[in-house]
């Protein structure tokens, strides 16, 4: 999957929030993530490096976790973010795959999420991660298979100007990279 991400932390997320609902969107309810961030032991930032991501997510407390092992690599070139996602049924063993393969643990990343789908290839998320101070939003449009880039990155453009956000505030570092 391809994809072009849009994050930056959010100055006022109840204005943001009163803002996408006048826009008639509204957020689905609160959810929980935890990542554990896998890089190669020579891992450089911004250097179309790999990682290997382990998630945790729960929806609701009745319902079982599901364990997903997601591969990303960042394009620095093009802003795209390629994303492969393999459900595990066994955590512990993945994780030991990963760490006998040579990956270290970057870092681990606990967060609550709501998310909104604007359409079938555009959704935004507002993530409260637990060691920041700060909230985010997180626009990610994934591209169709004949999508050229630049076309994925107006649709971003128009959205950002929907929302009030602008490109100046884009974070470029991943969370692992702020924890």
């Amino acid at each position: 999957m391809r994809t072009i991400i849009y994050k930056s932390k959010l100055a006022d997320r109840d204005a943001f929030e009163a803002k996408l609902s006048h826009l008639d969107y509204d957020f689905g309810p609160v959810y929980w993530q935890h990542n554990r961030v896998f890089v190669p032991k020579n891992y450089q930032n911004h250097n179309n490096y790999p990682r290997m991501i382990l998630r945790i997510e729960m929806k609701a407390v009745d319902r079982p976790a599901k364990y997903d092992l997601i591969c990303k690599r960042h394009i620095e070139d093009s802003g795209v973010t390629i994303s492969h996602v393999t459900q595990v049924r066994d955590y512990a063993e993945a994780a030991n795959i990963l760490l006998q393969l040579g990956f270290v643990m970057q870092a681990e990343i606990p967060r609550r999420r709501q998310s909104l789908e604007i359409n079938k290839n555009t959704r935004v998320y507002i993530d409260q991660i637990d060691n920041q101070k700060e909230d985010f939003v997180k626009i990610e449009i994934t591209l169709d298979d004949n999508e050229k880039v630049g076309e994925g990155q107006r649709k971003l453009e128009g959205i950002l100007a929907e929302f009030g956000l602008t490109k100046n505030e884009r974070l470029k570092e991943t969370y692992a990279d702020l924890a």
